[in-house]
């Protein structure tokens, strides 16, 4: 499995969640400038990367069988 293409993506897709959710939610914490200039940005990013991420993890499951 951890040779398979679509799971790499899939991976690197849902690390990307984790990390873009991690700046916003520091960047909430430190507040200040930082956060009024990119708190809404991240976020919509967030959304934007967890859409891309559900859609492969189903497409993953429907192109390997959904574990039949």
């Amino acid at each position: 499995m951890a040779d398979d293409p679509l799971f790499i993506l899939m991976a690197v897709v849902m690390l990307a969640v984790v990390v873009i959710l991690m700046t916003g939610i520091g960047g909430f914490a430190k507040g200040g400038e930082f956060n009024k200039k990119y708190a809404n940005k991240l976020m919509r990013w967030r959304i934007a990367a967890q859409f891309v991420a559900v859609i492969l993890i189903l497409l993953f499951v429907w192109v390997r069988g959904g574990g039949s």
